[in-house]
């Protein structure tokens, strides 16, 4: 039978119950919101996201854009916890290094999708909270879209938004160029400016109903010869 301690003195310690409660309310986990979007056209790709940091009604950040260059030819678009999206982009490039020392030559974009695949997978029982979009030309020159689930799913699309605002962006997308339930309408083929005055449109009237979207918009348009950036200034309240 345990007995109480005794001090030196010959004193009892007193006796201290927790009565509060044991609920554990830590997070791993954070969410600092932004919107990414992809688009593939014939012979392009643009991957475009917001600027806006933030968590809660607080802005850490106006200048945190979420597009990530991995190669010549292809981009990942990351939001969600920004923690895990730069360990996620860290682990990547380190991947696709290795790569090109082991092989002379860059991973190709389908490549790089499966690669991403398998490492979230590899982490299903505490996945990275982050939403994954690539973009980027296959190996024949086209325009290619991959979206993720968190536990490694993926598929090839011709268009894909996530993020805060992605409920808002992909029915319009699903408009203007799935053509989804349109009857007696004209299928024209994307063109790379229409696509970038789509892609524009769609985040200047995100910003004014996300508040996790906004400050600015950072386009990253990849064709054969190379990727080319451009901002867009967006509502910044």
């Amino acid at each position: 039978m345990l007995s109480t301690p005794m001090f030196a003195n010959g004193g009892r310690m007193k006796e201290y119950h927790h009565s509060g409660s044991t609920e554990c309310r830590f997070s791993p986990y954070a969410y600092n919101g932004g919107t990414v979007l992809a688009v593939a056209g014939e012979d392009f790709a643009i991957v475009a996201s917001d600027t806006r940091l933030s968590e809660g009604y607080s802005i850490h950040s106006r200048d945190s854009p979420k597009c990530y260059k991995l190669t010549d030819t292809t981009v990942l678009g990351c939001s969600g916890f920004h923690g895990d999206c730069l360990t996620l982009t860290k682990i990547i490039d380190a991947r696709l290094k290795m790569y090109k020392h082991s092989n002379n030559k860059s991973m190709t974009s389908g490549a790089i999708a499966a690669m991403l695949s398998t490492i979230l997978y590899g982490r299903r029982f505490f996945p990275y909270y982050v939403y994954n979009i690539i973009g980027g030309l296959d190996e024949e020159g086209r325009g290619a879209v991959y979206s993720f689930d968190p536990v490694g799913s993926y598929q090839r699309d011709s268009y894909k938004a996530g993020g805060s605002a992605s409920a808002m962006l992909q029915p319009l997308l699903d408009n203007q160029i799935g053509f989804k339930n349109m009857e007696n309408v004209q299928h024209l083929p994307l063109t790379l400016e229409k696509a970038m005055q789509l892609v524009k449109d769609v985040f200047i009237s995100a910003a004014e109903r996300d508040v996790y979207t906004g400050d600015a918009l950072k386009l990253c348009i990849i064709t054969k010869e190379g990727i080319k950036e451009e901002m867009v200034p967006l509502r910044k309240d």
